[in-house]
Order: C-alpha cells, then sequence, then structure tokens
C-alpha cells in the first residue's frame, strides 16, 4: 500500500512539474494573410523557409470554408466551425441590425453593433481569449489587417488587448502603444509600415515579463498585393518577402534575447489564392434574370456569396438554384439538409450545409460558389476561379483551401512533417493540451498530437478519404457536384468541391 501510495504522489508531482513547465512556455501564433504553400521558398521566404524545416510542418492543412478571412479569424479563435461560432462570411446579414443591408465584417464598428444587437453573441461559441482569462492568462492580438478581422481574434478582449492601427483595446492600452512604438503610419499596398509596426509592438509588450501567455500577430500581406496586382506579380513577391524579413526580424530578437527556447511559434494562413478569370457577378446575373428586383431590393439579398430569400419562399429558392446549375461559372451550390443527417441538401443537385460545416440559424438560404480549374497563370501560379477581379479567395478550389502550417518550439517535433489533414479550427485546442486547460464542447477541433513532442498517435495515424454528391439534370445534361473530404477519427476536413456538366448531346 506504501508503495503504491509512494508511486501515485510520484507520478501526481511528475505531472505538476510538467504543467509548470508548460505554463512557462509562451506562444505566439502568426497568421500570414493569403499564404500559399507554394511561396514558402528559400528565395521568397528564407526566414520561414528555414523555421519549416527545423521544426514540424503539416503539408494537409485546411483553411476553412467560405475560405474567408473573417470565417477563418473566427474558426481558429474559437477552435470550430461557423456551423457553431455564427460568423457565416466576410460580408453578412443581420436583419435585426439592418433589414435591408449587409454588413461588413472587416469594420470592427460592424461587428460592435452585431454584439449589441444579439445580446452579446457576435460568436456563438467560447474563444482562446475568454478561456485564458478564465484560467488567469492573457491573449494579445497584434494585426495590420482589418480591425474586424483583429477584434474577432479577441473579441471580449477578456484580460488581454487587439492593438491594431485603427483599433487598440481596452482603451487605456492606446496611450502605452503610442509611447511604446508610435502613433502607426498609414496603410498601403504592400503593407510594410504597419508590418513593421505592429512587429515592434508584439515585441514591446510580448516579451515583457508579465507579458502574456499567447500571442497572436496577423500580417496583412501578401493578400493585399496579391488582390491588387495578381499572384506571382512583382509587388505580390515583394510583399511576400517583406513579410519574411519583419518575420525574421522576430525570430532574431527571441534568438538573441534568448528566449528562442521559451516559445511555441505556430504559423498558418487564413485561405490561399486564385487567379480569378470570371466576367459575371452572381448579383448581376440574379437581377438579369428578374430573381432579384433591383441591387437594393430586399426580396433577395446577397451577402457574399450567400443568398437570403425573403420568408425563405421555398419556390424562389429552387427557382434561383435551377438557373444558377446551368451556367458553366457557377461552381458547387448548397443548401439547408433534405433532412437530418442528409448529406444533400433539399433543392435537386445540391449538397447539404452540413458538409461543409456552414449550417448555422444565421445561415442564409443558399451558398453558391464560383467554379474553378487547374489552369495557371501567366506566371506558373496554378488555380484559377471565374470570380470577377485581379485574384483573390473564397471559393472551395484546392488552391484556396489547402495552406501551410509550420509548428516550432519546445513543445513541438523538430524536422518533422506530417501528411494528416489538419485545420485553422486544430490551433486553438493544440494551445489548450499543451497548457493542460480544458477544451470546451463547443470546439470542433482536434489535438494534434502528432506534432507534439511526446504526443499520443492513437487514432490519428490513419486518414481516409470520401466524396460526397448530388446531381440534377439540366437543359441538355446534368449538373454534378463533388465534395471531397479527408477523414481522421470524428473530423472531417474538405479538401474541396467540383462540378461536372455532363451533355447527353
Amino acid at each position: 500500500m506504501r508503495y503504491i501510495l509512494f508511486t501515485l504522489l510520484l507520478a501526481i508531482a511528475f505531472l505538476s512539474k510538467g504543467q509548470s513547465a508548460n505554463r512557462d512556455i509562451r506562444t505566439l501564433i502568426v497568421i500570414f494573410d493569403g499564404l500559399r504553400p507554394d511561396y514558402i521558398t528559400p528565395a521568397l521566404m528564407p526566414n520561414l523557409y528555414s523555421l519549416k524545416q527545423r521544426g514540424a510542418y503539416v503539408s494537409q492543412n485546411h483553411s476553412v470554408f467560405p475560405t474567408v478571412t473573417r470565417v477563418n479569424a473566427s474558426s481558429y479563435a474559437t477552435g470550430s466551425y461557423p456551423s457553431t461560432h455564427g460568423l457565416m462570411g466576410n460580408t453578412v446579414y443581420f436583419p435585426e441590425v439592418d433589414r435591408k443591408n449587409t454588413l461588413n465584417t472587416g469594420d470592427a464598428g460592424a461587428l460592435m453593433r452585431i454584439a449589441e444587437a444579439t445580446g452579446n453573441q457576435l460568436l456563438t461559441a467560447k474563444s482562446l481569449g475568454e478561456i485564458l482569462k478564465d484560467a488567469g492568462e492573457r491573449l494579445f492580438v497584434f494585426s495590420s489587417g482589418s480591425s474586424g478581422q483583429a477584434f474577432l481574434q479577441n473579441h471580449t478582449v477578456s484580460g488581454g488587448a487587439v492593438i491594431h492601427p485603427d483599433l487598440m483595446l481596452p482603451s487605456s492600452i492606446k496611450s502605452k502603444v503610442l509611447a511604446a512604438v508610435g502613433p502607426p503610419p498609414a496603410q498601403a499596398v504592400p503593407n510594410f509600415a504597419q508590418h513593421d509596426w505592429v512587429a515592434r509592438a508584439f515585441l514591446h509588450f510580448g516579451l515583457q515579463e508579465n507579458g502574456p501567455r499567447v500571442s497572436a500577430i496577423w500580417f496583412s500581406d501578401p493578400d493585399g498585393s496579391a488582390h491588387k496586382y495578381g499572384i506571382g506579380s512583382a509587388q505580390a513577391m515583394e510583399s511576400i518577402k517583406g513579410v519574411d524579413e519583419h518575420f525574421g526580424f522576430i525570430i532574431r530578437t527571441l534568438e538573441n534575447r534568448n528566449l528562442i527556447d521559451k516559445f511555441n511559434i505556430i504559423v498558418t494562413a487564413d485561405h490561399g489564392f486564385a487567379t480569378n478569370i470570371g466576367k459575371v457577378r452572381l448579383r448581376d446575373f440574379l437581377i438579369e434574370k428578374g430573381l432579384k428586383q433591383s441591387a437594393n431590393s430586399d426580396d433577395v439579398i446577397l451577402a457574399g456569396n450567400a443568398i437570403f430569400v425573403k420568408d425563405h419562399d421555398r419556390d424562389a429558392i429552387a427557382k434561383i438554384v435551377a438557373t444558377l446549375q446551368p451556367e458553366s461559372w457557377v461552381g458547387a451550390i448548397f443548401t439547408r439538409p433534405a433532412g437530418k443527417g442528409s448529406h444533400k441538401g433539399w433543392v435537386p443537385g445540391t449538397l447539404s450545409f452540413d458538409v461543409i460545416h456552414w449550417d448555422h440559424k444565421r445561415s442564409g438560404d443558399i451558398l453558391v460558389d464560383y467554379n474553378w480549374t487547374d489552369e495557371a497563370n501567366e506566371l506558373g501560379y496554378k488555380g484559377s476561379s471565374f470570380s470577377v477581379g485581379v485574384a483573390g479567395h473564397g471559393g472551395a478550389s484546392s488552391f484556396e483551401i489547402n495552406i501551410p502550417l509550420v509548428a516550432f518550439g519546445p513543445s513541438f517535433k523538430r524536422s518533422y512533417e506530417s501528411k494528416l489533414p489538419t485545420s485553422n479550427i486544430d490551433i486553438v485546442p493544440t494551445i489548450l493540451e499543451i497548457y493542460q486547460l480544458p477544451v470546451p464542447s463547443s470546439m470542433q477541433g482536434r489535438v494534434l498530437h502528432e506534432l507534439l513532442n511526446g504526443g499520443k498517435t492513437t487514432g490519428t495515424r490513419t486518414a481516409r478519404t470520401e466524396t460526397l454528391e448530388a446531381s440534377t439534370r439540366i437543359s441538355g445534361g446534368t449538373y454534378r457536384v463533388v465534395v471531397q473530404r479527408t477523414i481522421v477519427g470524428k473530423q472531417r476536413y474538405v479538401d474541396f468541391a467540383r462540378v461536372e456538366r455532363v451533355s447527353h448531346d
């Protein structure tokens, strides 16, 4: 009996020591907006490339669909999909805020209006900042992107902070920021000056002896440059090199201060990118076909590619879908489930919102993706979308969904590559595992044991793919939509969605 008691006490002491050691480790989450995996080369990003070689790298990491910034900011912060956290797009529709107009989630002011109108339910899932506060810890967010994206990472500012050129919360921190790093510079494309400002802000506040347990720094490039000038353009390449230099500055500072062994560094992106080759805008098409009365009418409201039909008129919904399906520029179409557990949508030839983790009371009636191809642009970068503009994201192509994930630090394996699928929703559960903090039931992500030093791998060594499909007859042929998902345990990661139109001639 004494031996058993001694063994038990020894085990408790060992576990307590391990947890205490983990609590001495800080975490830095770095997000490069719009970073494709093929940008990480010795020539373009020598600093990130070096960290990738030294740390753990995931080649099958996933953006959350819709592959837009604020959806993914919310998804990583809450460890959950839109079906749980309720932030459905970069543009959203909240009739309790405005019955006739949509809201831009890039604007923190709009998000605060949503929070006020929903009883502080901007997100319907608990986020990392709130969990850390419960544990007596803090999250600091540093961002050169939109104020909305920064706010969504720590929307309750629970004992932590949000430091952004246009948004500093709590208000008491503003004077400290200005004293430490000076007034924020103006935004530009590429956005070098603001990247420098937020990097210096992190180094000042994030490295303080009593600083935050977790910090997140979000660089707005290469997204801004790629949107404006295109993938592979001189400006986009310059922006990639620029953010890598700022990242390298952070790494060198940690090394010079002998702090590199005290930090876990997790690097990822919110989405990938595709070259846009489209000519037709969804809103204009619906108006032209008489399916929406006018640009400002409230019979049909578009929030990005989500379509809200007044009174959820089933006939109108079905007619819109049937009119879209024959169009070559239209990709996958999703509607609410045909029945409980069904992967098919209730409208013929559509897949269910459940398949893409998008079924929430805030969902629209229809979600439409633009079609895409593997075609390369003139600079050799593959991935073309029938969306309009120069280049962008938001769709279900593999080029927009596949994003890099690098994990480096005392908690992670060295020089290791994993081919198991992961997602932005897995970041926070993994951080909570490192700190031995409870994971809320709302979190749908998994702990990435395969990346952790000494991490258990039971049930995570194998993955399998599945395809889900729906089809319907269209004029002269068949419209068929297919979603491929990769499955690990209970997790189902959306790899891509494709459509095929087969002629019967």
